[in-house]
């Protein structure tokens, strides 16, 4: 992700309502985007176009319900993602021409609210339509511009109020000033000695990760150097489902399988062939389950389940990380099991989806995130499965085609960043304001407690995103918006006429 140096700074601001500014985007990649274009399964929004359009009876109080319970512990920064949901995504849709028409349910979600694309992972649908709007506003006016190969590495103040930064580009150092909005990622790929993985979680630095290099908690570092406070820094996402390429097994950075291929149906074996989890628990109960049983683990999907993100399998599967049987005795085989393992552990599957399904309330296991189930393998484990999608009996296993990727636990999401207001304002040791800080994304701190949802990080972005850009215009414009600039267009297209 970048680093936003705005001069007048409203990444969004024509569209959402408020003036717009003039913006500066920093980013010390070679092109902009981050992790986010690598973000596979979809954006949450509860009460959306979309759903309404499906009958899916989700609202702002259900998502907010499902966040609390899945890890976040501050109800105010809960309510602003949440509520905010519906709007900011039909806003993308509306306004950037996106497809997001269908949706999902991931782990730790009540309702199917998960969105996606037929085609691309959601996240390069998203942060492209921002990035090439955001260069076209640059192309024909002055409103924005963006450098690249810009690493910002001190923020500058007056006072107590943050006024600019420094960046290094092309061996020169630059000033630029401006109220600053940090969007600069998490720390997932920082593996040195003194880094803050190696200070905050030293047990995770032998596990591969889904982050790109640039991953070393630029923001947050810069952050602390001038007081902020920071949040939740110990809590770092161990995501169950990272891809393993089995002629490079031990690599570093790994893909990751977007966990919408568990929404669809998509089942957990172990090496035995078997289920032990619930496929739709939270993110770090899947990986604890996996650390407690025998690698290699496998995602398995159905023809069912797979032709319904079949961009997907066919994507995991032309990179080398997911791979293709044309019938179940194929898998069986490569996996060195009995074909009848597969029958009876899909056949349990089907039968308790029935029950499930018949009985919702009567099951002998506790369910997640409540109720119970009939659900045995990921029953006995306290979170137990009560949303079945795509289930096949045994009797078709001999016969299904199936794609298949082995998974591994990989670092994933840093919950933990830069504490902030509900106002995206960063704020000090003492819980004041600091004027002219704000930040958003992974970056930020305090908004998914212990545990993120699924969904729920390209959310972040757009939600705080926005609420920060608005709240640098609101700081920038001062009192009656007497430095705002003029004209304001109506709509963000009309600045790329």
């Amino acid at each position: 992700m970048a680093f936003a140096s705005p001069i007048h700074y409203s990444p969004h601001g024509s569209a959402a309502g408020s003036p717009p500014g003039r913006t500066l985007l920093l980013d010390k990649s070679s092109f902009c985007g981050g992790n986010s274009t690598k973000a596979t399964s979809g954006i949450n929004g509860a009460g959306t176009k979309t759903q309404k359009s499906k009958s899916i009876p989700d609202t702002a109080d259900i998502f907010v319900a499902d966040t609390l319970k899945g890890g976040a512990k501050k109800p105010e920064l809960a309510k602003v993602l949440c509520v905010n949901s519906a709007a900011d995504v039909d806003w993308l849709v509306d306004k950037f021409d996106l497809d997001l028409s269908l949706v999902a349910r991931l782990g730790g979600h009540s309702q199917p609210r998960t969105h996606r694309g037929k085609e691309r992972f959601p996240g390069m649908t998203i942060t492209y339509a921002l990035i090439q709007m955001l260069e076209k506003v640059a192309e024909k006016t002055h409103r924005a511009r963006i450098v690249t190969k810009a690493e910002v590495f001190k923020l500058l103040q007056n006072g107590r109020n943050v006024v600019g930064c420094e960046y290094r580009k092309a061996g020169k150092v630059v000033k630029e000033f401006g109220p600053m909005v940090l969007a600069s990622g998490g720390f997932g790929a920082d593996f040195g000695s003194d880094s803050l993985l190696a200070t905050y979680r030293p047990d995770l630095l032998h596990l591969p990760t889904t982050n790109g290099e640039h991953c070393t908690g630029d923001a947050i570092k810069m952050g602390e150097a001038i007081g902020a406070a920071t949040i939740d820094l110990e809590w770092v996402q161990v995501h169950p489902t990272g891809l393993v390429k089995p002629d490079d097994p031990d690599a570093k950075v790994k893909f990751l399988a977007a966990e919408a291929l568990r929404g669809v149906g998509g089942i957990v074996l172990d090496a035995m062939g078997n289920r032990f989890c619930n496929e739709l628990g939270r993110r770090d109960y899947v990986t604890g389950e996996m650390w407690k049983n025998k690698p290699p683990f496998r995602l398995c999907l159905n023809r069912a389940a797979a032709d319904e993100i079949i961009w997907h399998a066919k994507h995991y599967t032309g990179r080398g990380v997911m791979k293709f049987y044309p019938t179940g005795e194929d898998l069986a085989k490569d996996m060195g099991v009995p074909l009848q393992t597969l029958i009876d552990a899909h056949q349990k599957h089907f039968e308790a989806a029935k029950k499930q399904e018949k009985d919702p309330d009567g099951g002998p296991f506790p369910a997640y995130p409540s109720g119970k189930t009939w659900d045995e393998p990921s029953g006995k484990t306290g979170s137990g499965k009560k949303f079945f999608h795509n289930i096949i009996d045994g009797s078709k296993v001999a016969t299904e085609p199936f794609y298949v990727a082995i998974i591994t636990p990989v670092i994933h999401y840093c919950m933990g960043g830069l504490e902030c207001t509900v106002d995206a304002e960063c704020i000090d040791k003492s819980g004041k304001v600091i004027p002219g800080l704000y930040v958003a994304g992974e970056a930020a701190g305090g908004i998914h407690g212990n545990n993120r949802l699924g969904g729920n990080s390209l959310l972040d972005c757009v939600v705080f995103g926005r609420v920060a850009g608005k709240a640098a215009c609101k700081y920038t414009f001062g009192t009656n918006e007497k430095f705002k600039p003029c004209p304001t267009p109506g709509e963000l297209k009309e600045l790329t006429k």
